[in-house]
């Protein structure tokens, strides 16, 4: 007999659990502006965080030539790295997270980060034991691809309506529906409210708190 209404979690990190949104945005920003691009402005630079960067990069510029775009990575893995040790989680985010996996829910992560970048984040996170799989864009389909969705679940046994996705860009819910899975959006971290609904999550927040309270209720 199943105990909870969910056989597998699957979180975002960036915006998410992290509260690494304007170090993103700052980054790409400076970042353009060190290789000659225009500079993006602060929303369009949001817009496109949760995909994988060359994806990301594309939608801001066009198709910009390689050699730019390895200029631009090199920039902006230089900004972010400024900040990169010392981005916190979200408050509540280390006691539900825990409050989780004592429940016997499997954990997962699905990112447009990349895995070196990931790893990171975990060990400086306190929670990497958390999470039973991850998925990173240099492994999968930038999001919203449904595959980081499909490996998780298949490495876990879990099936499409007992999976739930949890992320706050579009991107992510997008990856969701394509996997045909639920979601849940969070509006504290990239994309704006009237970004997530057309995708339909079952519910939306404006703090992490109140992801957690909803997590609490319904499992």
């Amino acid at each position: 007999m199943q105990n909870n209404n969910y056989d597998l979690i699957i979180f975002d990190w960036d915006g998410t659990l992290a509260n690494s949104t304007q170090l993103i945005i700052d980054a790409i920003c400076k970042g353009s502006v060190d290789v000659g691009l225009p500079e993006p402005t602060q929303e369009a630079a949001s817009s496109i965080i949760g995909l994988g960067f060359r994806e990301a990069t594309y939608d801001l510029f066009g198709h910009i030539p390689d050699t730019k775009l390895s200029e631009l990575t090199a920039r902006y893995s230089h900004y972010y790295g400024l900040g990169e040790d010392h981005i916190p989680l979200f408050d509540g985010v280390p006691e539900a997270i825990a409050h989780l996996t004592e429940k016997g829910v499997p954990l997962a992560v699905a990112t447009g980060k990349g895995r070196r970048g990931l790893n990171k984040a975990l060990a400086n996170s306190g929670i990497a034991h958390y999470f039973i799989a991850t998925r990173c864009v240099d492994e999968c389909h930038s999001k919203p691809h449904p595959q980081m969705i499909l490996d998780l679940m298949s490495e876990v046994a879990a099936t499409p309506e007992r999976t739930l996705m949890i992320g706050d860009t579009s991107f992510d819910l997008q990856m969701a529906k394509n996997a045909n899975v639920a979601s849940l959006g969070v509006t504290y971290g990239a994309h704006s409210l009237e970004r997530l609904l057309p995708h339909a999550p079952l519910a939306h927040f404006e703090k992490f708190t109140d992801l957690s309270s909803w997590l609490k209720i319904h499992l």
